[in-house]
């Protein structure tokens, strides 16, 4: 009888490993995905409303700027599964939970772009651009906070022995 080999740090094999990370990738995915969907939708629907025939050059600008963010942030955070229905058991693993992870770091930034955008044209409509820039700067602050420095400050950087 042979023993079994021990188990490396974290307990997990490589491969083990990096199933666990596709696997909470995709749930993480899953999460943002329906928002930022739900997100493109609206700004698609609002060329067809009265109100958006009132918004002056800039606002439709800016309009189509956001909505162009909010279709890159869609697109990066499919891609990761479109990109795991093509190379499914090609044995590429390892490069599709690298490059995933950081497709999808680039989709939730995205997301917070584009939903600060929609937060300045909800403000500029109901309040004047000065209204729409300070809202949006609170939201930028915001997501930085929540999204970069709580969780940078919850875990200290290892220090070297």
């Amino acid at each position: 009888m042979t023993t079994p080999e021990p188990s490396p740090p974290g307990g997990d094999l490589p491969e083990q490993q990096l199933n666990r990370n596709w696997t909470e990738l995709v749930q993480e995915l899953r999460a943002i995905q329906v928002g930022v969907q739900v997100l493109v939708g609206f700004l698609l629907a609002l060329p067809f409303t009265e109100k958006f025939d009132t918004l002056d050059h800039f606002e439709k600008a800016a309009y189509l700027v956001v909505l162009s963010v909010a279709v890159a942030a869609s697109a990066a955070v499919v891609a990761p599964i479109a990109y795991h229905r093509i190379l499914f058991r090609r044995g590429l693993r390892p490069w599709l939970v690298e490059t995933a992870n950081t497709i999808a770091r680039t989709g939730l930034v995205l997301a917070g772009l584009s939903m600060c955008g929609v937060v300045f044209l909800a403000f500029d409509l109901a309040a004047g651009p000065a209204a729409g820039v300070a809202a949006s700067l609170v939201a930028v602050l915001g997501y930085v906070g929540l999204w970069l420095v709580v969780p940078l400050r919850a875990h200290p950087p290892v220090r070297p022995r």
